[in-house]
């Protein structure tokens, strides 16, 4: 069997953290084409253009500054030429893109390819929820598995050690997909439950924004366990609504669920902006603009999509942080009446 050629679909923060250990792991393997794809949206930086940065100095300056990326990652500015003869594609940009994107590669993909998702978000499609794996499948006739975790992107980078979670239904994209990104510092579990597994990586920064409000607010640490303990129930319960396939319980307990819930409370960007947004009274998007350097925040976002599906259903009054989220960030409701989504939780009744 010919070794099977790698192309990453994103180049942010995250995209290129992967792209460091993939390019370790490639060299080391024969399973594997040594030389791997990344696609990179063209940005000029000082003059220069960021794919030549890359592949020139070898690092992403603009969105992992200060870790160098393995010489066999080569940068390449068209996506269809990234992904030509691709085997395997890993994609990981902002959710925002991926149907602009997927419709760039309808036909260039390679017959027998299949993917990953390593996004973080739900799109709202005609009969409800739509989840990104979903959008990749439906646009390009192949299978998708999906990674999840608490996986701050920085802290991969730095080869801090970490877990993550891979749902995938195919044993054998599964064990691929093992040797292709694990390492001593990055340990993964496969399990089946893809769907839940996806969703937890887009519900938990909806709750990470409560949990950015309860900090820029000056509420303490028993307030924000509370907002992930009643995040973590409005998760299960929204996934047993909306998951196509079987919800396993045991699968929040993997480092898609409570573990990345948790670390996005405490350290992600999504907290981070929330925060500002509560002491500040700027708008999310101002603040986006300010504090991520070109990133995306994916929390408020979410928040607007899961809030369409809910009302939609007639099941917003169970999902009250969900929808609190959703109406500080887009109808002026005062970030300080967030506290009583808590106080009055259906929890509690």
């Amino acid at each position: 069997m010919p070794p099977l050629k790698v192309c990453i679909v994103g180049s942010g923060n995250w995209g290129s953290a992967i792209a460091k250990i993939i390019g370790g792991n490639v060299r080391k393997s024969n399973r594997f084409n040594p030389i791997v794809n990344l696609w990179v949206f063209e940005e000029l930086i000082n003059g220069r253009k960021l794919t030549e940065i890359i592949n020139e100095d070898h690092e992403n300056v603009k969105y992992l500054p200060g870790h160098k990326l393995p010489k066999n990652v080569v940068a390449v500015p068209e996506v269809v030429e990234a992904a030509t003869g691709a085997d395997i594609l890993v994609f990981v940009l902002p959710h925002q893109f991926i149907s602009r994107v997927c419709g760039q590669l309808v036909g260039h993909v390679k017959s027998g390819a299949f993917g990953i998702s390593l996004i973080k978000g739900v799109d709202e499609g005609p009969d409800g929820l739509k989840l990104i794996s979903d959008i990749i499948r439906e646009k390009l006739g192949i299978e998708v598995s999906v990674l999840m975790g608490a996986n701050i992107a920085s802290e991969v980078a730095d080869e801090k050690f970490c877990e993550t979670t891979i749902g995938c239904t195919n044993k054998q994209h599964g064990a691929i997909f093992k040797d292709l990104m694990q390492t001593p510092n990055f340990r993964i579990t496969v399990v089946e439950d893809c769907d839940t597994v996806e969703l937890c990586g887009a519900l938990k920064n909806i709750v990470a924004v409560g949990a950015g409000f309860c900090d820029g607010l000056g509420f303490g640490d028993n307030t924000k366990a509370a907002v992930i303990r009643l995040g973590l129930m409005e998760m299960v319960a929204f996934a047993k609504l909306f998951c196509k396939g079987e919800v396993t319980t045991a699968t929040f307990l993997e480092s898609c669920g409570v573990a990345d819930l948790i670390t996005t409370c405490y350290g992600g960007r999504n907290r981070k902006v929330a925060e500002a947004f509560a002491k500040t009274g700027k708008s999310i998007e101002e603040l986006e603009k300010a504090m991520l350097n070109g990133q995306k925040l994916q929390g408020p976002q979410a928040s607007a999509e899961v809030y369409k599906i809910l009302k939609q259903k007639n099941l917003s009054e169970k999902f009250p942080l969900f929808i609190a989220v959703y109406k500080i960030c887009y109808e002026g409701t005062p970030v300080k009446e967030f506290i009583s989504c808590l106080q009055n939780h259906p929890e509690h009744l």
